[in-house]
């Protein structure tokens, strides 16, 4: 069997890694979009690295656009098979992906008004809202741990790895002749005891194993003192300061993770007496996705929600839904919390509130996951002091704070952890992908110090034989 790596080499986004079996049946393990890069992102994008109309399946292992973002493309371009993926993941992107549509419409018709006005012919949408839509009638739900029989020569088995809501593992046995190889694909790793999702499942001996290495080359805080963190960061910028506290956030999973985590302050009569607005569509869509799946709660969530049935709403949070509410937050002067995506600060309603509020001393602005580093929400953080939002300069002038521990990606300790559950003189070798290259380099050696003999970090666009 033949493994292209077509994406999330380099970097963090993109993920796409294609098998071809020996008898020449093409399976597509995610299908993800780049993000962050500006201009360069669309022609990454576009330029797939394969023909559509030649992949035979997809097993997507989770939900973010950087895993689930260009199957709309995809289908677009001619692909007619089936997309697997657990039932929580095929509701978060019949959401998602409409949602990423109609990001790439409107950052295109504005795009072409500054084309037009240089003389020059409008470009189309990778895809469109309508486009999303349609692609979801090739989705089909497979619950965790049920094999599932692709070919007679594959099958496959989905295995919770606590990313977010619905995320998995793809544990593959494929018979070559006499041949029968194992290989798991890791999707995204999740934290360990985190307050929303269950730990990480282990997964059964495998042969070859394609993981993440986002945070390959550093540790986390735990997520208790997390908590205690944003508890201080709250008091600091509202109470104290006065001013609003500006969290951007990944509308699916993070928003979810943070909100839980104030309710539990408020519990505890830790949090200020503040307005608390969640101001992203998608977010209030997810939310009510994640209210339906409760069932992928871990023990203690299960059990809190037996007395207080919305563990993601109380007295001070407001879901924001329409662009008529949302503006009335520039206007809004007393301290408060805004919770918006996008997480790295690319795209959404965030980004107005960033350009309101981004040269008030008064404001804090707190990153709660990882941002790709030619991103805004990278530029912010790092302490550029100005920066461009919708073509505009402006001065940062804001408080700027950062708690990486409620990130949904494990660090290095976590994702060796994950990996403890293999006997490693049978593991024949671990792929390095989905991470920046120091991450990746600092990974593989973090692997070979905890017993694992070899792995290896492929390039863009190669091929391995396995």
């Amino acid at each position: 069997m033949k493994i292209d790596f077509l994406g999330a080499t380099t970097e963090v986004t993109g993920s796409k890694f294609l098998l071809t079996t020996r008898k020449g049946v093409k399976i597509l393990l995610d299908c993800g979009m780049y993000q962050g890069k500006g201009l360069e992102t669309d022609s990454m994008n576009r330029d797939l690295g394969f023909d559509p109309r030649d992949i035979d399946y997809i097993i997507l292992s989770h939900a973010h656009i950087d895993h689930s973002g260009l199957i709309p493309y995809v289908v677009k371009r001619g692909f007619k098979g089936t997309v697997f993926c657990t039932p929580a993941t095929r509701d978060l992107c019949a959401i998602m992906l409409p949602d990423s549509g109609r990001i790439q419409e409107t950052d295109t018709a504005q795009f072409n008004k500054k084309r037009a006005f240089q003389g020059l012919p409008p470009v189309e949408p990778i895809y469109t809202m309508q486009d999303a839509v349609t692609c979801m009638r090739h989705f089909i739900s497979i619950p965790y741990h049920l094999p599932y029989e692709l070919t007679p020569d594959f099958k496959f088995e989905l295995i919770n790895t606590g990313h977010m809501l619905g995320s998995s593992a793809i544990y593959i046995t494929i018979k070559e002749g006499r041949k029968v190889r194992t290989l798991c694909y890791t999707g995204d790793i999740g934290r360990y005891n985190k307050t929303i999702l269950p730990d990480p499942e282990a997964f059964p001996q495998a042969d070859y194993i394609i993981t993440e290495s986002t945070y390959g080359d550093r540790l986390h805080t735990t997520i208790s003192e997390a908590k205690r963190d944003l508890m201080l960061v709250i008091k600091d910028a509202v109470a104290q300061r006065k001013g609003k506290l500006i969290i951007p956030s990944f509308a699916i999973g993070r928003t979810q993770e943070i909100v839980y985590a104030l309710q539990s302050l408020e519990n505890e009569k830790n949090l200020p007496d503040v307005e608390i607005f969640i101001d992203s569509p998608l977010a209030v869509a997810a939310t009510d996705i994640f209210r339906i799946h409760s069932e992928a709660f871990n023990e203690e969530l299960q059990e809190y929600i037996k007395t207080d049935p919305d563990p993601f709403g109380f007295q001070k949070v407001h879901y924001i839904r329409s662009i008529a509410d949302s503006k009335k937050l520039n206007s809004y002067n007393r301290p408060c919390i805004i919770i918006s995506a996008s997480g790295m600060m690319e795209a959404g309603r965030v980004k107005h509130h960033l350009a309101n509020n981004i040269e008030n001393p008064k404001t804090t602005i707190l990153s709660v996951g990882y941002c790709a580093p030619t991103t805004l929400g990278a530029k912010i953080m790092r302490g550029d002091s100005e920066v461009s939002i919708f073509g505009t300069k402006y001065k940062v002038r804001a408080k700027l704070a950062s708690i990486e521990a409620f990130s949904g990606h494990g660090d290095y300790y976590e994702l060796i952890h994950y990996l403890s559950c293999q006997d490693k003189k049978k593991v024949r070798n671990i792929f390095i992908v989905h991470g920046e290259d120091p991450a990746r380099v600092a990974y593989a050696q973090h692997l070979a110090d905890a017993g694992f003999k070899k792995s290896y970090i492929p390039k863009f666009r190669e091929s391995v034989e396995i």
